[in-house]
């Protein structure tokens, strides 16, 4: 782990402290890059099953369902 001085917004800070029950600033600030970098990675999964599904063609036949369902109401 390595040694970094910067400055944080006190706000943003006791927020995420007091949500998350987090007992240090240490804490709550590694659970938050933490949080962050698996919500980028979740983005990235969802993008990438997105886009097979697409070259799949799923996408368009869901869509083309949707829309004769709509039309049958």
């Amino acid at each position: 782990m390595s040694v970094t001085q910067i400055d944080i917004d006190d706000d943003a800070l006791e927020r995420t402290m007091a949500l998350s029950k987090a007992r240090t600033k240490k804490e709550a600030v590694n659970l938050a890059l933490r949080y962050y970098a698996d919500q980028q990675d979740r983005a990235a999964r969802i993008s990438r099953h997105f886009e097979r599904a697409r070259r799949w063609g799923a996408v368009e036949d869901a869509e083309r369902r949707h829309r004769a369902e709509k039309g049958d109401r």
